[in-house]
């Protein structure tokens, strides 16, 4: 992973899997109730960032069923996966404490009040 700043729908995936392997409808489901349903992923979006996390090394299959006749998938974060969520954390964290400190000096409360 480069120090590029992740997507968005990068970082709400791998958040979703950094709790427990999902198949990829498990965390379409989860990504909608991380975000309060903002960010609905659609089906072909997602599979498409399963596939290059794949290949990034960021994910990595971690069992296959047979559910009604069809494949369930279940992927699951790799250790360098839980290394670049981490350090994606990390820089956001800081970018909110910076963004809270000079909103703090302008009196200005989170959630749009103001002081």
């Amino acid at each position: 992973m480069t120090d590029v700043p992740m997507r968005e729908p990068t970082f709400l995936v791998l958040t979703a899997l950094a709790e427990e392997p999902r198949h990829g409808y498990a965390v379409i489901e989860d990504v909608a109730a991380m975000t309060g349903g903002r960010v609905r992923l659609r089906a072909g979006t997602l599979y498409a960032a399963l596939d290059r996390l794949r290949v990034e090394g960021l994910i990595e299959v971690d069992r296959e069923e047979i559910v009604q006749s069809r494949l369930r998938r279940y992927y699951r974060l790799t250790a360098p996966g839980e290394r670049a969520l981490a350090a994606e954390t990390g820089r956001l964290r800081d970018q909110a404490t910076i963004a809270e400190r000079r909103l703090s000096a302008r009196r200005i409360e989170l959630g749009g009040a103001t002081a």
